[in-house]
């Protein structure tokens, strides 16, 4: 198993600390390292209306490309509870429009990591920007 740098996992752990989940009770927290060596996090955030809730890899994507950046080189999700807390389908996608199928995403809860996989694992065929190039 890969292990991502102890930095991700601290700043990831932070941001599960931070989480606003009042409904679920289920805190997420997310970093992300950029391929320029740049840290974003995020947390989930719920809402009363359920559907306006944010996740966790939402937040920390949200706030690197407002710096910027749009390419990243691994994830740590933190989550809880014996299931692993790896992203929903939205958030593949959403990390798929910046990463590439080798990305790092490492999985954890407030111990440690407890799995990686690649985003190619999570997300095989996916659709991204490639699939919109027009051939010439």
């Amino acid at each position: 198993m890969t292990t991502p740098d102890k930095t991700l996992f601290e700043k990831a752990l932070a941001a599960f600390k931070r989480s606003y989940s009042p409904y679920s009770q289920f805190p997420v927290g997310c970093a992300l390292k950029t391929t320029s060596g740049n840290y974003y996090t995020g947390c989930n955030i719920e809402n009363a209306s359920y559907s306006l809730t944010l996740c966790a890899e939402a937040t920390a994507i949200s706030q690197m490309v407002n710096e910027g950046l749009q390419k990243i080189d691994e994830i740590f999700v933190i989550g809880q509870g014996d299931a692993l807390c790896t992203p929903c389908g939205a958030c593949r996608q959403r990390i798929r429009e910046f990463a590439t199928e080798d990305t790092l995403i490492h999985i954890g809860d407030t111990h440690g990591l407890r799995a990686t996989f690649t985003l190619g694992d999570l997300l095989p065929h996916s659709f991204g920007p490639h699939n919109l190039e027009h051939s010439a």
